[in-house]
Protein backbone atom coordinates (compact mmCIF):
# COMPACT_ATOMS: atom_id res chain seq x y z
CA UNK A 1 0.00 0.00 0.00
CA UNK A 2 1.34 3.49 -0.85
CA UNK A 3 1.74 6.01 1.96
CA UNK A 4 -1.20 8.35 2.46
CA UNK A 5 0.90 11.28 1.29
CA UNK A 6 1.87 9.48 -1.93
CA UNK A 7 -1.72 8.42 -2.51
CA UNK A 8 -3.09 11.96 -2.18
CA UNK A 9 -0.28 13.33 -4.35
CA UNK A 10 -1.14 10.87 -7.12
CA UNK A 11 -4.84 11.74 -6.79
CA UNK A 12 -4.00 15.45 -7.09
CA UNK A 13 -2.06 14.74 -10.29
CA UNK A 14 -4.65 12.35 -11.71
CA UNK A 15 -7.55 14.80 -11.27
CA UNK A 16 -5.81 17.14 -13.72
CA UNK A 17 -5.36 14.50 -16.42
CA UNK A 18 -8.12 14.17 -19.00
CA UNK A 19 -8.59 11.64 -21.76
CA UNK A 20 -7.43 8.06 -22.14
CA UNK A 21 -7.49 6.01 -18.94
CA UNK A 22 -7.12 8.99 -16.61
CA UNK A 23 -10.70 8.77 -15.36
CA UNK A 24 -10.35 5.10 -14.52
CA UNK A 25 -7.17 5.79 -12.56
CA UNK A 26 -8.89 8.61 -10.65
CA UNK A 27 -11.67 6.20 -9.69
CA UNK A 28 -9.11 3.68 -8.41
CA UNK A 29 -7.36 6.33 -6.35
CA UNK A 30 -10.64 7.62 -4.94
CA UNK A 31 -11.55 4.09 -3.88
CA UNK A 32 -8.20 3.66 -2.13
CA UNK A 33 -8.26 7.06 -0.43
CA UNK A 34 -11.83 6.58 0.77
CA UNK A 35 -10.73 3.51 2.72
CA UNK A 36 -7.91 5.27 4.55
CA UNK A 37 -7.96 6.85 8.00
CA UNK A 38 -6.60 10.41 8.06
CA UNK A 39 -4.55 11.28 11.13
CA UNK A 40 -3.61 14.88 10.29
CA UNK A 41 -5.52 17.94 9.09
CA UNK A 42 -3.23 18.76 6.16
CA UNK A 43 -3.79 15.42 4.42
CA UNK A 44 -7.53 15.52 5.06
CA UNK A 45 -7.75 19.05 3.62
CA UNK A 46 -5.83 17.98 0.50
CA UNK A 47 -8.27 15.09 0.04
CA UNK A 48 -11.22 17.47 0.49
CA UNK A 49 -9.94 19.90 -2.14
CA UNK A 50 -9.28 17.08 -4.59
CA UNK A 51 -12.84 15.82 -4.09
CA UNK A 52 -14.30 19.27 -4.76
CA UNK A 53 -12.26 19.65 -7.94
CA UNK A 54 -13.33 16.22 -9.19
CA UNK A 55 -16.97 17.04 -8.35
CA UNK A 56 -16.68 20.18 -10.52
CA UNK A 57 -14.44 18.73 -13.28
CA UNK A 58 -15.24 14.99 -13.36
CA UNK A 59 -13.57 12.75 -15.91
CA UNK A 60 -16.19 10.00 -15.59
CA UNK A 61 -19.58 9.32 -14.06
CA UNK A 62 -17.89 7.00 -11.58
CA UNK A 63 -15.46 9.69 -10.41
CA UNK A 64 -18.30 12.21 -10.05
CA UNK A 65 -20.40 9.80 -8.01
CA UNK A 66 -17.52 8.73 -5.77
CA UNK A 67 -16.48 12.33 -5.08
CA UNK A 68 -20.08 13.29 -4.36
CA UNK A 69 -20.51 10.42 -1.90
CA UNK A 70 -17.20 11.12 -0.15
CA UNK A 71 -18.13 14.77 0.31
CA UNK A 72 -21.58 13.92 1.67
CA UNK A 73 -20.00 11.96 4.54
CA UNK A 74 -16.91 14.12 4.99
CA UNK A 75 -18.12 15.56 8.30
CA UNK A 76 -17.50 12.14 9.87
CA UNK A 77 -13.83 12.30 8.91
CA UNK A 78 -13.42 15.77 10.41
CA UNK A 79 -15.27 14.69 13.55
CA UNK A 80 -13.03 11.62 13.89
CA UNK A 81 -9.96 13.81 13.49
CA UNK A 82 -11.21 16.12 16.23
CA UNK A 83 -11.74 13.21 18.60
CA UNK A 84 -8.23 11.93 17.90
CA UNK A 85 -6.75 15.09 19.38
CA UNK A 86 -4.98 16.10 16.15
CA UNK A 87 -3.85 19.68 15.54
CA UNK A 88 -6.72 21.39 13.66
CA UNK A 89 -5.12 24.80 13.05
CA UNK A 90 -4.90 24.20 9.27
CA UNK A 91 -8.70 24.35 9.06
CA UNK A 92 -8.52 28.03 10.05
CA UNK A 93 -6.37 29.10 7.08
CA UNK A 94 -8.35 31.32 4.71
CA UNK A 95 -7.47 29.04 1.77
CA UNK A 96 -9.21 26.10 3.42
CA UNK A 97 -11.80 27.54 5.82
CA UNK A 98 -15.41 26.46 5.63
CA UNK A 99 -15.07 22.66 5.59
CA UNK A 100 -17.87 20.67 7.25
CA UNK A 101 -17.62 20.23 11.05
CA UNK A 102 -15.26 23.19 11.42
CA UNK A 103 -15.89 26.69 12.79
CA UNK A 104 -15.13 30.31 11.85
CA UNK A 105 -14.31 33.32 13.97
CA UNK A 106 -14.22 36.66 12.21
CA UNK A 107 -15.72 40.14 11.87
CA UNK A 108 -18.58 40.70 9.45
CA UNK A 109 -20.89 43.56 8.50
CA UNK A 110 -24.19 44.08 10.26
CA UNK A 111 -26.16 42.81 7.27
CA UNK A 112 -24.17 39.56 7.06
CA UNK A 113 -24.45 39.05 10.82
CA UNK A 114 -28.20 39.60 10.60
CA UNK A 115 -28.37 37.08 7.75
CA UNK A 116 -26.34 34.56 9.78
CA UNK A 117 -28.61 34.98 12.81
CA UNK A 118 -31.71 34.50 10.66
CA UNK A 119 -30.33 31.57 8.68
CA UNK A 120 -28.25 29.69 11.28
CA UNK A 121 -29.52 30.91 14.69
CA UNK A 122 -28.33 27.90 16.68
CA UNK A 123 -24.80 28.03 15.28
CA UNK A 124 -23.82 31.71 15.55
CA UNK A 125 -22.54 33.46 18.67
CA UNK A 126 -20.43 36.43 19.70
CA UNK A 127 -16.87 35.20 20.18
CA UNK A 128 -16.28 37.21 23.35
CA UNK A 129 -12.89 35.61 24.00
CA UNK A 130 -11.54 37.09 20.76
CA UNK A 131 -13.53 40.34 20.88
CA UNK A 132 -10.88 42.15 22.87
CA UNK A 133 -11.93 45.77 22.26
CA UNK A 134 -14.87 46.59 24.51
CA UNK A 135 -14.88 50.37 24.06
CA UNK A 136 -17.55 50.15 21.36
CA UNK A 137 -19.97 48.55 23.83
CA UNK A 138 -19.87 51.69 25.97
CA UNK A 139 -20.91 53.86 23.05
CA UNK A 140 -23.67 51.55 21.76
CA UNK A 141 -25.24 49.50 24.54
CA UNK A 142 -26.77 52.50 26.38
CA UNK A 143 -29.15 52.78 23.40
CA UNK A 144 -30.67 49.47 24.49
CA UNK A 145 -29.90 49.10 28.21
CA UNK A 146 -31.72 51.49 30.60
CA UNK A 147 -29.50 53.22 33.20
CA UNK A 148 -26.23 51.93 31.71
CA UNK A 149 -25.11 55.56 31.40
CA UNK A 150 -25.16 55.67 35.21
CA UNK A 151 -22.21 53.29 35.06
CA UNK A 152 -20.53 54.03 31.74
CA UNK A 153 -20.24 57.83 32.00
CA UNK A 154 -18.52 58.02 35.38
CA UNK A 155 -17.04 54.64 36.30
CA UNK A 156 -13.95 52.74 35.16
CA UNK A 157 -13.71 49.09 34.13
CA UNK A 158 -17.39 48.75 33.28
CA UNK A 159 -18.61 45.09 33.27
CA UNK A 160 -20.52 45.50 30.02
CA UNK A 161 -21.12 41.77 29.64
CA UNK A 162 -22.78 41.64 33.06
CA UNK A 163 -25.18 44.34 31.93
CA UNK A 164 -25.79 42.59 28.62
CA UNK A 165 -26.34 39.14 30.12
CA UNK A 166 -28.69 40.54 32.74
CA UNK A 167 -30.81 41.90 29.87
CA UNK A 168 -30.62 38.86 27.58
CA UNK A 169 -31.10 36.20 30.25
CA UNK A 170 -28.28 34.02 28.95
CA UNK A 171 -25.05 34.48 27.04
CA UNK A 172 -26.14 32.30 24.11
CA UNK A 173 -28.67 34.98 23.11
CA UNK A 174 -26.25 37.94 23.03
CA UNK A 175 -25.99 38.18 19.25
CA UNK A 176 -29.63 37.43 18.51
CA UNK A 177 -30.68 40.02 21.12
CA UNK A 178 -28.36 42.69 19.70
CA UNK A 179 -29.60 42.14 16.14
CA UNK A 180 -33.22 42.33 17.33
CA UNK A 181 -32.50 45.63 19.11
CA UNK A 182 -30.81 47.12 16.05
CA UNK A 183 -33.66 45.94 13.85
CA UNK A 184 -36.25 47.71 16.00
CA UNK A 185 -34.56 51.10 15.89
CA UNK A 186 -35.63 53.82 13.47
CA UNK A 187 -32.07 54.17 12.23
CA UNK A 188 -31.41 53.89 8.50
CA UNK A 189 -29.74 50.75 7.17
CA UNK A 190 -26.54 52.73 6.72
CA UNK A 191 -26.62 54.03 10.30
CA UNK A 192 -27.24 50.55 11.70
CA UNK A 193 -24.27 49.20 9.77
CA UNK A 194 -21.99 52.04 10.92
CA UNK A 195 -22.91 51.72 14.60
CA UNK A 196 -22.67 47.92 14.58
CA UNK A 197 -19.26 48.17 12.93
CA UNK A 198 -18.13 50.27 15.88
CA UNK A 199 -18.80 47.35 18.23
CA UNK A 200 -15.92 45.45 16.55
CA UNK A 201 -17.43 42.08 17.46
CA UNK A 202 -15.92 38.79 16.35
CA UNK A 203 -18.57 36.27 15.35
CA UNK A 204 -18.17 32.55 15.99
CA UNK A 205 -19.96 30.29 13.52
CA UNK A 206 -19.94 26.56 14.17
CA UNK A 207 -20.59 25.24 10.67
CA UNK A 208 -21.17 21.60 11.64
CA UNK A 209 -23.11 19.63 9.05
CA UNK A 210 -24.63 22.82 7.65
CA UNK A 211 -25.41 23.06 3.96
CA UNK A 212 -23.42 26.30 4.06
CA UNK A 213 -20.08 24.50 4.34
CA UNK A 214 -17.84 24.33 1.27
CA UNK A 215 -18.23 20.58 1.54
CA UNK A 216 -22.01 20.59 1.17
CA UNK A 217 -22.89 23.86 -0.58
CA UNK A 218 -23.46 22.14 -3.91
CA UNK A 219 -26.36 21.71 -6.33
CA UNK A 220 -27.06 18.55 -8.26
CA UNK A 221 -27.03 19.51 -11.95
CA UNK A 222 -29.76 18.22 -14.23
CA UNK A 223 -27.00 17.03 -16.56
CA UNK A 224 -23.37 16.51 -15.58
CA UNK A 225 -20.64 17.55 -18.00
CA UNK A 226 -17.77 15.04 -18.08
CA UNK A 227 -14.29 16.09 -19.20
CA UNK A 228 -13.12 13.28 -21.46
CA UNK A 229 -10.51 15.41 -23.24
CA UNK A 230 -7.99 18.04 -22.07
CA UNK A 231 -9.30 21.24 -20.52
CA UNK A 232 -9.51 24.41 -22.61
CA UNK A 233 -6.27 26.33 -22.15
CA UNK A 234 -5.80 30.06 -21.92
CA UNK A 235 -4.04 30.24 -25.30
CA UNK A 236 -7.19 28.85 -26.92
CA UNK A 237 -9.27 31.83 -25.76
CA UNK A 238 -9.89 34.96 -27.85
CA UNK A 239 -11.79 37.74 -26.11
CA UNK A 240 -12.24 39.50 -29.45
CA UNK A 241 -13.99 36.41 -30.84
CA UNK A 242 -16.04 36.04 -27.66
CA UNK A 243 -17.29 39.64 -27.74
CA UNK A 244 -18.43 39.25 -31.34
CA UNK A 245 -20.06 35.84 -30.79
CA UNK A 246 -23.78 35.09 -30.81
CA UNK A 247 -25.85 36.28 -27.83
CA UNK A 248 -26.03 34.00 -24.79
CA UNK A 249 -29.48 32.75 -23.84
CA UNK A 250 -30.53 34.24 -20.49
CA UNK A 251 -33.30 33.19 -18.11
CA UNK A 252 -34.82 35.49 -15.50
CA UNK A 253 -35.35 33.82 -12.12
CA UNK A 254 -38.28 34.46 -9.80
CA UNK A 255 -37.50 36.49 -6.65
CA UNK A 256 -37.67 33.29 -4.58
CA UNK A 257 -35.27 31.48 -6.90
CA UNK A 258 -33.05 34.54 -7.05
CA UNK A 259 -32.85 34.80 -3.26
CA UNK A 260 -31.90 31.12 -3.02
CA UNK A 261 -28.97 31.65 -5.39
CA UNK A 262 -27.86 34.79 -3.56
CA UNK A 263 -27.99 32.91 -0.25
CA UNK A 264 -25.87 30.18 -1.79
CA UNK A 265 -23.21 32.73 -2.72
CA UNK A 266 -23.44 34.48 0.66
CA UNK A 267 -22.63 31.18 2.32
CA UNK A 268 -19.92 30.45 -0.24
CA UNK A 269 -18.08 33.70 0.44
CA UNK A 270 -18.77 34.04 4.18
CA UNK A 271 -17.21 30.67 5.02
CA UNK A 272 -14.15 31.91 3.10
CA UNK A 273 -14.03 35.13 5.20
CA UNK A 274 -14.97 37.20 2.15
CA UNK A 275 -17.69 39.81 1.80
CA UNK A 276 -18.64 41.88 -1.24
CA UNK A 277 -21.16 44.70 -1.30
CA UNK A 278 -23.23 43.23 -4.12
CA UNK A 279 -23.31 39.78 -2.54
CA UNK A 280 -24.54 41.18 0.77
CA UNK A 281 -27.11 43.57 -0.75
CA UNK A 282 -28.14 42.05 -4.08
CA UNK A 283 -31.69 42.44 -5.40
CA UNK A 284 -33.27 38.95 -5.70
CA UNK A 285 -35.80 40.20 -8.25
CA UNK A 286 -33.01 40.91 -10.78
CA UNK A 287 -31.21 37.54 -10.81
CA UNK A 288 -30.59 36.00 -14.23
CA UNK A 289 -29.06 32.66 -15.15
CA UNK A 290 -27.14 31.69 -18.26
CA UNK A 291 -26.17 28.13 -19.18
CA UNK A 292 -23.04 28.63 -21.26
CA UNK A 293 -22.06 24.99 -21.77
CA UNK A 294 -19.51 22.57 -20.30
CA UNK A 295 -21.56 22.32 -17.10
CA UNK A 296 -21.21 26.06 -16.39
CA UNK A 297 -24.01 28.31 -15.17
CA UNK A 298 -23.47 32.04 -14.61
CA UNK A 299 -25.71 33.99 -12.23
CA UNK A 300 -25.78 37.81 -12.23
CA UNK A 301 -27.86 40.46 -10.47
CA UNK A 302 -28.03 44.13 -9.60
CA UNK A 303 -28.72 46.18 -6.49
CA UNK A 304 -32.07 47.47 -5.22
CA UNK A 305 -32.45 51.25 -5.76
CA UNK A 306 -31.87 52.12 -2.10
CA UNK A 307 -28.49 50.31 -2.10
CA UNK A 308 -27.05 51.65 -5.36
CA UNK A 309 -23.81 53.56 -5.73
CA UNK A 310 -24.14 57.30 -6.42
CA UNK A 311 -22.52 57.35 -9.88
CA UNK A 312 -21.81 53.85 -11.15
CA UNK A 313 -23.94 50.81 -12.02
CA UNK A 314 -23.18 47.67 -10.01
CA UNK A 315 -23.61 43.98 -10.78
CA UNK A 316 -22.51 40.90 -8.87
CA UNK A 317 -22.78 37.16 -9.29
CA UNK A 318 -21.03 33.83 -9.39
CA UNK A 319 -20.48 30.70 -11.45
CA UNK A 320 -21.48 27.09 -10.84
CA UNK A 321 -19.55 24.28 -12.48
CA UNK A 322 -21.58 21.06 -12.36
CA UNK A 323 -23.35 22.59 -9.35
CA UNK A 324 -20.16 23.63 -7.51
CA UNK A 325 -19.51 27.35 -6.80
CA UNK A 326 -16.11 28.09 -8.36
CA UNK A 327 -15.85 31.90 -8.30
CA UNK A 328 -17.53 35.21 -7.57
CA UNK A 329 -17.99 38.22 -9.86
CA UNK A 330 -18.22 41.97 -9.28
CA UNK A 331 -18.71 44.49 -12.08
CA UNK A 332 -18.90 48.28 -11.56
CA UNK A 333 -19.77 50.30 -14.66
CA UNK A 334 -19.36 53.84 -15.92
CA UNK A 335 -20.74 54.18 -19.48
CA UNK A 336 -19.07 51.33 -21.41
CA UNK A 337 -16.20 50.91 -18.94
CA UNK A 338 -16.46 48.21 -16.29
CA UNK A 339 -14.12 47.65 -13.38
CA UNK A 340 -14.35 43.91 -12.84
CA UNK A 341 -13.41 41.64 -9.99
CA UNK A 342 -13.29 37.96 -10.90
CA UNK A 343 -12.00 35.63 -8.22
CA UNK A 344 -11.68 31.91 -8.86
CA UNK A 345 -11.46 30.03 -5.57
CA UNK A 346 -8.12 28.35 -4.79
CA UNK A 347 -9.46 24.84 -5.29
CA UNK A 348 -10.46 25.41 -8.93
CA UNK A 349 -7.57 27.43 -10.33
CA UNK A 350 -6.36 24.42 -12.28
CA UNK A 351 -9.71 24.42 -14.12
CA UNK A 352 -10.86 26.36 -17.17
CA UNK A 353 -10.61 29.81 -15.55
CA UNK A 354 -9.82 31.68 -18.78
CA UNK A 355 -12.73 30.11 -20.67
CA UNK A 356 -15.18 30.85 -17.85
CA UNK A 357 -13.82 34.40 -17.56
CA UNK A 358 -14.39 35.00 -21.26
CA UNK A 359 -18.00 33.80 -20.98
CA UNK A 360 -18.61 36.07 -17.98
CA UNK A 361 -17.27 39.09 -19.87
CA UNK A 362 -19.41 38.28 -22.91
CA UNK A 363 -22.51 38.03 -20.73
CA UNK A 364 -21.76 41.35 -19.03
CA UNK A 365 -21.20 42.90 -22.45
CA UNK A 366 -24.57 41.56 -23.56
CA UNK A 367 -26.50 42.63 -20.45
CA UNK A 368 -24.82 45.92 -19.52
CA UNK A 369 -23.23 47.02 -22.80
CA UNK A 370 -19.65 47.13 -21.48
CA UNK A 371 -16.82 47.03 -24.04
CA UNK A 372 -13.89 48.37 -22.00
CA UNK A 373 -12.86 46.07 -19.15
CA UNK A 374 -10.56 47.49 -16.48
CA UNK A 375 -8.58 45.45 -13.95
CA UNK A 376 -7.68 47.08 -10.64
CA UNK A 377 -3.99 46.98 -9.61
CA UNK A 378 -4.83 44.77 -6.60
CA UNK A 379 -6.11 42.05 -8.91
CA UNK A 380 -2.80 42.22 -10.76
CA UNK A 381 -0.70 41.97 -7.61
CA UNK A 382 -0.45 45.44 -6.07
CA UNK A 383 -0.13 44.74 -2.33
CA UNK A 384 -1.40 41.24 -3.15
CA UNK A 385 1.34 38.60 -2.90
CA UNK A 386 -1.03 35.81 -3.82
CA UNK A 387 -1.56 37.44 -7.24
CA UNK A 388 2.21 37.92 -7.61
CA UNK A 389 2.87 34.26 -6.87
CA UNK A 390 0.24 33.12 -9.37
CA UNK A 391 1.50 35.49 -12.10
CA UNK A 392 -1.92 37.15 -12.35
CA UNK A 393 -0.60 39.94 -14.58
CA UNK A 394 0.30 37.49 -17.33
CA UNK A 395 -3.08 35.75 -17.07
CA UNK A 396 -4.72 39.02 -18.11
CA UNK A 397 -2.00 40.10 -20.51
CA UNK A 398 -2.25 36.88 -22.53
CA UNK A 399 -5.99 37.46 -22.83
CA UNK A 400 -5.39 40.83 -24.48
CA UNK A 401 -5.22 43.28 -21.58
CA UNK A 402 -2.67 46.10 -21.67
CA UNK A 403 -1.32 48.50 -19.01
CA UNK A 404 -2.82 52.00 -19.18
CA UNK A 405 0.36 53.68 -17.92
CA UNK A 406 2.93 54.30 -20.70
CA UNK A 407 5.92 53.40 -18.49
CA UNK A 408 4.38 50.02 -17.64
CA UNK A 409 3.46 49.40 -21.30
CA UNK A 410 7.15 49.86 -22.19
CA UNK A 411 8.17 47.45 -19.42
CA UNK A 412 5.77 44.82 -20.82
CA UNK A 413 7.44 45.09 -24.23
CA UNK A 414 10.83 44.48 -22.62
CA UNK A 415 9.56 41.46 -20.68
CA UNK A 416 7.81 39.95 -23.71
CA UNK A 417 11.03 40.18 -25.71
CA UNK A 418 12.87 38.29 -22.97
CA UNK A 419 10.17 35.63 -22.90
CA UNK A 420 10.24 35.27 -26.70
CA UNK A 421 14.04 34.84 -26.75
CA UNK A 422 14.20 32.39 -23.82
CA UNK A 423 11.30 29.95 -23.21
CA UNK A 424 12.69 29.25 -19.72
CA UNK A 425 12.63 32.91 -18.70
CA UNK A 426 10.26 33.85 -15.87
CA UNK A 427 9.40 37.41 -14.88
CA UNK A 428 10.88 38.22 -11.47
CA UNK A 429 8.51 39.01 -8.59
CA UNK A 430 9.90 42.55 -8.26
CA UNK A 431 9.02 43.19 -11.94
CA UNK A 432 5.53 41.74 -11.46
CA UNK A 433 5.06 44.11 -8.52
CA UNK A 434 6.03 47.02 -10.74
CA UNK A 435 3.67 45.88 -13.51
CA UNK A 436 0.83 45.74 -11.01
CA UNK A 437 1.12 49.41 -10.04
CA UNK A 438 -1.43 50.55 -12.62
CA UNK A 439 -4.67 49.38 -14.19
CA UNK A 440 -4.83 47.06 -17.18
CA UNK A 441 -7.62 47.27 -19.77
CA UNK A 442 -9.14 45.22 -22.54
CA UNK A 443 -10.97 47.08 -25.30
CA UNK A 444 -13.38 45.05 -27.40
CA UNK A 445 -13.53 45.53 -31.18
CA UNK A 446 -15.03 48.92 -32.03
CA UNK A 447 -14.11 50.53 -28.70
CA UNK A 448 -12.18 53.80 -28.72
CA UNK A 449 -8.54 53.08 -27.91
CA UNK A 450 -7.26 54.83 -24.79
CA UNK A 451 -10.44 56.78 -24.03
CA UNK A 452 -10.46 55.61 -20.41
CA UNK A 453 -6.72 55.22 -19.78
CA UNK A 454 -6.44 58.12 -17.33
CA UNK A 455 -9.90 57.78 -15.79
CA UNK A 456 -10.56 56.97 -12.14
CA UNK A 457 -13.94 57.45 -10.51
CA UNK A 458 -12.15 58.71 -7.40
CA UNK A 459 -11.00 61.77 -9.35
CA UNK A 460 -14.63 62.69 -10.05
CA UNK A 461 -15.28 62.62 -6.31
CA UNK A 462 -12.17 64.66 -5.60
CA UNK A 463 -13.29 67.29 -8.11
CA UNK A 464 -16.59 67.58 -6.21
CA UNK A 465 -14.71 67.99 -2.91
CA UNK A 466 -12.53 70.75 -4.42
CA UNK A 467 -15.65 72.63 -5.49
CA UNK A 468 -17.15 72.19 -2.02
CA UNK A 469 -14.03 73.78 -0.52
CA UNK A 470 -13.76 76.48 -3.15
CA UNK A 471 -17.37 77.63 -3.42
CA UNK A 472 -19.17 76.42 -0.29
CA UNK A 473 -16.57 76.61 2.48
CA UNK A 474 -16.91 72.87 3.13
CA UNK A 475 -20.71 72.88 3.51
CA UNK A 476 -21.83 69.63 1.83
CA UNK A 477 -25.56 70.15 2.30
CA UNK A 478 -25.41 73.66 0.88
CA UNK A 479 -23.55 72.36 -2.16
CA UNK A 480 -26.14 69.61 -2.67
CA UNK A 481 -28.99 72.12 -2.49
CA UNK A 482 -27.40 74.63 -4.87
CA UNK A 483 -26.24 71.96 -7.34
CA UNK A 484 -29.66 70.29 -7.48
CA UNK A 485 -31.37 73.62 -8.13
CA UNK A 486 -28.84 74.65 -10.77
CA UNK A 487 -29.00 71.36 -12.66
CA UNK A 488 -32.80 71.20 -12.50
CA UNK A 489 -32.97 74.65 -14.10
CA UNK A 490 -30.27 73.94 -16.71
CA UNK A 491 -31.95 70.71 -17.81
CA UNK A 492 -35.55 71.90 -17.28
CA UNK A 493 -35.83 68.73 -15.19
CA UNK A 494 -38.26 67.96 -12.36
CA UNK A 495 -36.90 65.38 -9.86
CA UNK A 496 -39.07 62.47 -8.75
CA UNK A 497 -41.35 62.83 -5.75
CA UNK A 498 -39.84 60.12 -3.53
CA UNK A 499 -36.89 60.76 -1.24
CA UNK A 500 -34.99 57.95 -2.98
CA UNK A 501 -35.39 59.59 -6.39
CA UNK A 502 -34.51 63.00 -5.00
CA UNK A 503 -31.35 61.69 -3.34
CA UNK A 504 -30.25 59.94 -6.53
CA UNK A 505 -30.82 63.17 -8.47
CA UNK A 506 -28.83 65.18 -5.93
CA UNK A 507 -25.91 62.75 -6.17
CA UNK A 508 -25.82 63.01 -9.97
CA UNK A 509 -26.37 66.77 -9.82
CA UNK A 510 -23.09 67.16 -7.90
CA UNK A 511 -21.32 65.88 -11.03
CA UNK A 512 -23.57 67.50 -13.63
CA UNK A 513 -23.00 70.87 -11.96
CA UNK A 514 -19.31 70.56 -12.92
CA UNK A 515 -20.16 70.35 -16.64
CA UNK A 516 -19.34 73.89 -17.85
CA UNK A 517 -21.79 74.20 -20.77
CA UNK A 518 -24.73 72.21 -19.39
CA UNK A 519 -27.22 75.03 -19.88
CA UNK A 520 -26.22 75.31 -23.54
CA UNK A 521 -27.07 71.72 -24.46
CA UNK A 522 -29.80 71.15 -27.04
CA UNK A 523 -33.29 70.21 -25.98
CA UNK A 524 -32.72 66.61 -27.10
CA UNK A 525 -29.48 66.39 -25.11
CA UNK A 526 -31.18 67.73 -22.00
CA UNK A 527 -34.06 65.30 -22.39
CA UNK A 528 -31.61 62.41 -22.69
CA UNK A 529 -29.82 63.58 -19.54
CA UNK A 530 -33.16 63.55 -17.72
CA UNK A 531 -33.77 59.95 -18.83
CA UNK A 532 -30.35 59.01 -17.44
CA UNK A 533 -31.20 60.52 -14.06
CA UNK A 534 -34.50 58.65 -13.87
CA UNK A 535 -32.85 55.37 -14.93
CA UNK A 536 -30.61 55.48 -11.86
CA UNK A 537 -33.52 54.35 -9.69
CA UNK A 538 -35.17 52.21 -12.36
CA UNK A 539 -35.70 48.47 -12.28
CA UNK A 540 -32.27 47.65 -13.73
CA UNK A 541 -29.11 49.76 -13.66
CA UNK A 542 -28.02 48.27 -16.98
CA UNK A 543 -30.29 50.80 -18.69
CA UNK A 544 -28.62 53.62 -16.74
CA UNK A 545 -25.17 52.50 -17.96
CA UNK A 546 -26.32 52.19 -21.58
CA UNK A 547 -28.03 55.59 -21.60
CA UNK A 548 -24.98 57.23 -20.03
CA UNK A 549 -22.82 55.77 -22.75
CA UNK A 550 -25.16 57.00 -25.50
CA UNK A 551 -25.14 60.65 -24.33
CA UNK A 552 -21.82 61.59 -25.90
CA UNK A 553 -21.45 65.04 -24.31
CA UNK A 554 -22.06 63.69 -20.82
CA UNK A 555 -19.79 60.70 -21.46
CA UNK A 556 -16.94 62.99 -22.51
CA UNK A 557 -17.53 65.27 -19.54
CA UNK A 558 -17.32 62.33 -17.13
CA UNK A 559 -14.11 61.09 -18.73
CA UNK A 560 -12.60 64.56 -18.39
CA UNK A 561 -13.69 64.88 -14.76
CA UNK A 562 -12.11 61.48 -14.06
CA UNK A 563 -8.66 62.55 -15.21
CA UNK A 564 -6.11 63.17 -12.42
CA UNK A 565 -5.76 66.94 -12.92
CA UNK A 566 -9.39 67.48 -11.89
CA UNK A 567 -8.64 66.31 -8.36
CA UNK A 568 -6.15 69.14 -7.72
CA UNK A 569 -7.19 72.42 -6.06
Amino acid sequence: MPSLDDLILELENSKRQFGGESGKRTEELLALASQRVFSDADSLIRFHEALLFIRAFPQTAGAFSMADKALSTFNRRVDALKKSGADLIAFDYIEYSGIAETMLSGTFSYDIVKWLVQSYPASVRVDWERSERREGLGHTLPRFLPLLYEDSLVEANIPYLDWLHAATGKQERDLEWLVERFDRTKLSNKEKAEIFYGLDLRIRWVIGKSRASRTCNLLRPSKVFYHRSPLIRRNQISLDAEFTSAPIQVEELSPVEGLAMQDMLRATTTVRYRELYGITHGDPSTVVRADVGRGVQIFLWGLPPERRLPLRAYHAGFTLKNGVPINYIEGITTCERMEIGFNTFYTFRDGESAWVYAKVLRLLNQLVGVTCISIDPYQLGFHNEEAIESGAFWFYRKLGFRPTRPDLAKLVVVEEKKIASDPKYRTAARVLRRLSEGNAVYEAPGTGHGDWDRFAIRNVGLAVQCRMHREFNGDAEKMREVSAGQVARDLAFKPGSTRLEQRAFEDLALVLALVPDLNQWTGAEKTQAGRIVRAKTGADESRFARLLRSQEKLRKAIITLGEPARGVT
